[in-house]
């Protein structure tokens, strides 16, 4: 399996439940259309996490409230995701309109331990919380299971928990 990034730290480690389309953690909640069937459910407690195969891809979406995020730039967050990562370039970063809010969409290359891999990452803050929405890849399969990634995240809403 591959190394989870450390997302959403505290977001429900325990008693965080998946009904197929919303989550719920400790102080977060979070709606997502049900996963394509490709995807399975990977046991992560941070974070809802999912492998798809076909690709050697890993999906994961989580979230975190009443940490002081509003007081952090979405690029400071972003950035956290990926500090033990070496050899980071990022191929687009842009802020988009999200949820009501903005969030920072990135899309980068980068190794952990020596494996390269391509990252889609979202992040965004509202009403006290950050979530972070992300993919990731081998380059070269990267691009098969991106558009089911940016279905999903399309259609992410946050909820009150």
């Amino acid at each position: 399996m591959c190394v989870l990034l450390p997302l959403a730290v505290g977001a429900g480690c325990a008693g965080a439940t998946f009904d197929g389309s919303v989550y719920r953690g400790e102080h977060v909640a979070f709606r997502i259309p049900p996963p394509p069937a490709q995807w399975r459910q990977l046991d992560h407690s941070h974070a809802l996490a999912f492998r798809d195969d076909t690709n050697a891809a890993t999906i994961m979406f989580g979230g975190r409230c009443g940490l002081d995020g509003d007081d952090i730039p979405l690029k400071a967050l972003t950035n956290h995701l990926f500090l033990q990562f070496t050899d980071r370039h990022i191929r687009l970063q842009r802020r988009v309109p999200f949820a009501g809010r903005e969030a920072l969409h990135t899309l980068l290359d980068a190794k952990l331990d020596g494996v390269p891999l391509r990252y889609d990452a979202w992040v965004l803050k509202k009403d006290g919380c950050v979530y972070d929405m992300v993919y990731f890849a081998p380059p070269a399969r990267f691009e098969a299971g991106l558009p089911r990634f940016t279905q999903v995240v399309k259609h992410f809403t946050t909820l009150n928990p």
